[in-house]
């Protein structure tokens, strides 16, 4: 059976993966925050936006490449960065950023990852970005930038929505700490998946090694943090206007802040030299009380001249075509792409991929769409 027939939906990857991925990593893969109602209200915001499906056009040949802050895309979506990526399937950073650089769209990876931007270099080609989660101290912030530009990195990510841990209730129940400890707990998980555990021992075990370069005089004095309240939370802090200037002056290529979900807060990002807004409320894992990503992004978008990126509750192609006809210029999805590593290995992303790319194509047909430019005017506004 070839994987299409077994796997024709992110859903059933998502079944599949979590059969495979220990219960401690899967709950900081999937899980969001408090109720998690702001990820059910995600998915239901995304359902309420139809399109009008429209006959009579002839024959409909949907174009996907998609031009971004100066680079050329295959497709309008990419890999969103994911904290600790590599403790839900083992070489998860090195094999998302392959598949990216041979696919031609952009790959993120978090400053919690599992690797280092050293290590990630060679794979990246020229589709890496990085997400900062901004440092308080300046040395620290300096050599990240450094670190990350002499990488090969192209674009930096400045995440704003983190200005605090938040509770995480099913994750700090799935027993995950940091740095990681086997407990009989966390052992007996890990027996009953065989192939992440074989694939974590030839890996090594999953720690923030990025982050461990500059904590590991404040890792030396505590035991353990559950994951929640990791490292990573000690070394950050909350940007300003100010700390954005400091980013732009120090990089040199584009700059992007993610998690705008205020219109007000996206009006002087242009005038202090951001390339791009991303528009998110971190999928529902930050704060419960927030409002679907989805319903603010009109509102973000009439606030600046920027480009847009949306992530927050993206499964399938429709969902692309929904965040872009309302205002988005890309798309960005995070939990997906671990959910295809943890189904099928490392063949998962390029099947993830064609299955938002025929997604994408057969749903721009039904409306007649040829170019994602499109979109808007094909909402059902009736």
């Amino acid at each position: 059976m070839d994987l299409n027939s077994k796997y024709p939906a992110i859903s059933d990857l998502r079944s599949k993966a979590r059969k495979r991925i220990p219960h401690f990593a899967w709950e900081y893969l999937d899980s969001a925050t408090g109720d998690e109602s702001t990820l059910h209200r995600n998915r239901s915001a995304l359902d309420a936006i139809q399109f009008v499906p429209r006959g009579l056009r002839g024959e409909i040949k949907p174009q996907l490449a998609t031009e971004f802050l100066g680079k050329t895309y295959s497709a309008p979506f990419g890999i969103a960065p994911v904290g600790m990526s590599g403790l839900m399937w083992p070489g998860a950073e090195k094999t998302l950023a392959g598949f990216a650089a041979n696919a031609k769209i952009p790959y993120g990876m978090s400053t919690v990852a599992t690797t280092t931007p050293e290590d990630v270099a060679p794979y990246l080609g020229d589709m890496g970005w990085f997400q900062m989660y901004p440092p308080r101290d300046e040395a620290i912030r300096n050599d990240m930038i450094k670190r990350v530009k002499d990488a090969g990195f192209t674009t930096l990510v400045v995440t704003i929505d983190v200005p605090a841990q938040s509770r995480r209730e099913r994750q700090i129940r799935g027993g995950l700490v940091q740095p990681p400890r086997l407990t009989p707990r966390i052992l007996a998980q890990v027996a009953g998946c065989p192939e992440w555990a074989l694939r974590t021992a030839l890996n090594g075990k999953p720690r923030m090694k990025m982050i461990e370069t500059y904590g590991k005089a404040v890792m030396e004095s505590v035991a353990s943090l559950p994951s929640n309240n990791h490292v990573g939370y000690l070394l950050r802090t909350a940007p300003d206007h100010s700390y954005v200037k400091l980013l732009r002056d120090a990089w040199d290529g584009p700059l992007i802040v993610k998690g705008v979900m205020c219109p007000d807060d996206a009006a002087p990002l242009q005038g202090l030299g951001v390339d791009a807004v991303w528009v998110s409320n971190h999928a529902g894992r930050q704060f419960s009380g927030s409002p679907a990503a989805i319903d603010m992004l009109p509102a973000v978008k009439a606030a600046t001249d920027l480009p847009i990126i949306f992530d927050s509750g993206i499964e399938g192609g429709l969902d692309i075509l929904r965040a872009l006809a309302l205002g988005a210029d890309f798309v960005m999805m995070g939990r997906a792409w671990h959910y295809a590593l943890g189904a099928i290995g490392a063949k998962g992303p390029a099947h993830l991929y064609d299955m938002l790319v025929d997604d994408l194509t057969s749903n721009m047909i039904q409306i007649a769409a040829t170019h994602l430019s499109d979109l808007p005017d094909l909402l059902h506004k009736y």
